[in-house]
């Protein structure tokens, strides 16, 4: 029988101890094993990167995961008609195809014959009888893929265009009983007649007052566009009288559909006005900005000393 004593553990029968010296040579040669596994997986893996040249894992893993390749650019100016983003369709095809190699989906026949039947935006269809989608080819800067559709790329202009659409505040110009079809058409003409963005307001200001007043807008931009005369010519007296309805010097009221495609900013100027009372302009001689005036006299007077 093993006497206790206070504060101290008797042995356990029939159990030998372990010396402290043997335990101290099973954990170092566990140790030493441990290393020794650790520094085999790293020789195998140098040896697999030596194996396959000057490869480091950075460059095997770009090899593996490439890149994507650069996205494609098509750029529509502001105030572009369907025809003219169709030729620019065109046109950068042929880049793509020349400088990278790439043949695009993007065709300029299947681009017209989508903006020509697809559905206009809500909001527009009781207005926009007539089906085509022109003014609402949002113009601006797209990316797309050798991949991609005329009928994406379309839907990448429609959304773009009901994205800037919703900035605008119509209260004016429903109080002028104009429908929002009404303020885009008013946004194209301003857009193909302003080349200086502060007279965007005044030239909407001079379509509102002479749609007030019952006066021919007698605005040549919408007579070029309907007859497809380049702003580089003259337009000839016979043009000026043709009976087409896009001619603003023959038909009081808005042209039947937007004569382009309009940006932002003319957008703005189409809802809400400048708050003058000019009803005339004529292109100043630097054939940039304009002389505008609430006077026919005036109007006359500084066209005669210009030679127009």
């Amino acid at each position: 029988m093993v006497e206790r004593s206070r504060g101290v553990t008797p042995p356990v029968p029939g159990r030998a101890r372990v010396p402290w010296w043997r335990i101290a040579l099973r954990r170092g040669l566990a140790l030493a094993g441990l290393l020794g596994l650790l520094g085999a997986l790293a020789w195998l893996v140098t040896a697999a990167f030596r194996d396959g040249g000057d490869e480091t894992p950075a460059t095997t893993a770009r090899a593996v995961v490439a890149p994507p390749p650069k996205p494609l650019r098509i750029v529509f100016p502001e105030g572009f008609t369907r025809d003219q983003m169709a030729a620019r369709i065109t046109a950068v095809d042929r880049i793509a195809k020349r400088k990278r190699g790439v043949q695009p989906r993007l065709s300029a026949k299947r681009y017209l014959a989508a903006t020509a039947r697809s559905p206009v935006p809500a909001g527009f269809a009781k207005d926009a009888k007539r089906g085509s989608l022109e003014g609402f080819l949002f113009p601006a800067t797209y990316d797309f893929t050798p991949k991609t559709t005329s009928a994406q790329l379309l839907a990448s202009q429609l959304k773009a265009f009901r994205r800037n659409w919703s900035k605008l505040n119509l209260s004016y110009a429903r109080t002028k009983n104009l429908t929002p079809y009404d303020v885009l058409i008013i946004a194209s003409l301003v857009e193909r007649e302003v080349r200086v963005p502060e007279e965007r307001a005044k030239v909407s200001a001079v379509i509102y007052n002479r749609l007030k007043a019952g006066i021919p807008l007698g605005i040549d931009a919408s007579i070029r566009y309907a007859l497809r005369v380049p702003p580089t010519q003259s337009l000839r007296q016979s043009q000026l009288d043709d009976p087409t309805s896009y001619n603003t010097r023959v038909h009081t009221g808005l042209t039947p559909t937007p004569i382009g495609n309009p940006g932002l900013a003319s957008m703005r100027a189409a809802a809400r006005p400048a708050k003058v009372d000019y009803l005339y302009f004529v292109r100043k001689p630097d054939k940039i900005h304009h002389f505008f005036t609430s006077s026919f006299t005036e109007f006359q007077n500084y066209a005669n000393a210009h030679g127009y």
